[in-house]
This record gives structure tokens, C-alpha cells and sequence, in this order.
């Protein structure tokens, strides 16, 4: 088995400010935001190979971080695109065309902007797929959930049926790749992530998740800054 980490770090961060990316913002540690998502990868033993997908104008930027942090799985920082779906598929698409890959080859997907994704999760989700093709990490909905139509609550759902989304996710290149494939010869691609890329063009596919943790939130606004 050999699992390659994809960290998508290709957005501009609007929602938090300023000029700067988000995944360039340093947290109270005085490290990036990049840095600690990467630096997770490159510590998990599972991780044979990690690749930065990154915004063409900041890739200078991402590879004097990985200079600085010497990291030795981080083989490629590779150009991003407007969409999500975009810079998977350019990760995708790289090593779909590498004939000496690996035929048991998972790709794992995480957000740059969770960079406080621990170990454990990571384990949880390496052992998962040694029994499933896709896994993804999720916690439960603790909050009262509404269904609004035009600013009004039409219902309320068992919030007991539902969970949060995190990352990583992580599937077999043998599922995903054909699902993005499938995807783009459609031509409009509206899910929001990978998991939502295999059910809607691989749906005979199931997802695993693995529980996931409070502390893998994603940095979305400026005060996700300071409070961990």
C-alpha cells in the first residue's frame, strides 16, 4: 500500500482578510498555517508521499517553506485551479499518468486550512483503508439543525443522521480516478469535495468514516486564528 497526501492549499482566503493566503498566516506558534497542515503529513508514518497543490502566483512562497522545514516527503508543489474539484484533479491527473505506480495507491485529500489534524486521525483512517476504498473523517452535529425556506424554519431534521465533514479524505486511485473522469466528461461539476465527486460518478462506491475530533477545524475567518 502506498498513500500519497494531497494538501490542498490553492485558495486566497477571502473570508479571513488581507492580501496574504490564509494557509501563510502564521498561528500563535509563529508557524503557518501550511506549515503545521504539512508537518502532520510528513510525520505520520502511514505517508509514503505529499504534495502541495498551491495558487501558481505563491508557489515560490511554498517552496521556500519546505526548504526551511526540510521536509523529505513533499516531492512536488503543483499548480491549483479556480475550483476545489480542479486542484484534485490536477493531483489526480499527475499520477494517473505515472506507470509505475503503486496498484494499491490511496491519494488522501486534506484542507490545508486544518492544520491541527492529529495523529490519531490519521491512523484511524490508514487502518480503515486497509479494509475500504474510500474513508472519510466526520464528527456529529451536537447543534439543533433547520431546514429554512426564504428565512423561515420548514423542519428540523434528526441531527442524530447527520455529521460534520473533515479531512482528510482518502480514497483508491482505482475509484477516484475514474469518478473525476466521469465528472469532467459531464462537464459541470458542482460538489464541494472529493466525497462528494465519488458518490455523485461512483456511487456503487461506499464511504467509511472515521471519527474525527473537534480540534481538526478549519481556519475560516480571522478569530480561528488565535482560538484553537
Amino acid at each position: 500500500m502506498k498513500n500519497i497526501a494531497i494538501i490542498l492549499a490553492g485558495g486566497t482566503g477571502s473570508r479571513v482578510g488581507g492580501e496574504t493566503p490564509k494557509q501563510f498566516l502564521p498561528l500563535p506558534d509563529g508557524r503557518t498555517i501550511l506549515e503545521h497542515s504539512v508537518d502532520a503529513f510528513e510525520q505520520a508514518v502511514p505517508i509514503h508521499e505529499i504534495v502541495i497543490v498551491m495558487h501558481p502566483d505563491w508557489i515560490p512562497e511554498a517552496e521556500a517553506i519546505v526548504a526551511r522545514n526540510s521536509w523529505r516527503k513533499v516531492k512536488q508543489i503543483i499548480s491549483g485551479g479556480s475550483e476545489r474539484w480542479e486542484s484534485s484533479w490536477n493531483a489526480i491527473s499527475l499520477f494517473l499518468k505515472d506507470d509505475k505506480k503503486d496498484p494499491d495507491t490511496f491519494y488522501w485529500f486534506h484542507d490545508a486550512a486544518r492544520p491541527f489534524v492529529s495523529q490519531d486521525i490519521l491512523r484511524r483512517v490508514a487502518e480503515a483503508l486497509k479494509t475500504h476504498l474510500a474513508v472519510t473523517v466526520a464528527v456529529p452535529i451536537t447543534d439543533t439543525l433547520y431546514h429554512v425556506h426564504n428565512a423561515k424554519v420548514e423542519h428540523i431534521p434528526n441531527r442524530k443522521e447527520y455529521m460534520r465533514a473533515q479531512t482528510p479524505q482518502a480514497f483508491h486511485y482505482l475509484v477516484i480516478g475514474p469518478a473525476y473522469m466521469r465528472a469532467i466528461e459531464k462537464g459541470k461539476i458542482e460538489a464541494t469535495d472529493d466525497v462528494g465527486i465519488l458518490m455523485k460518478y461512483n456511487p456503487e462506491v461506499e464511504v467509511f468514516i472515521v471519527e474525527g475530533d473537534e480540534t481538526n477545524k478549519k481556519i475560516t475567518y480571522k478569530e480561528d486564528l488565535a482560538n484553537r
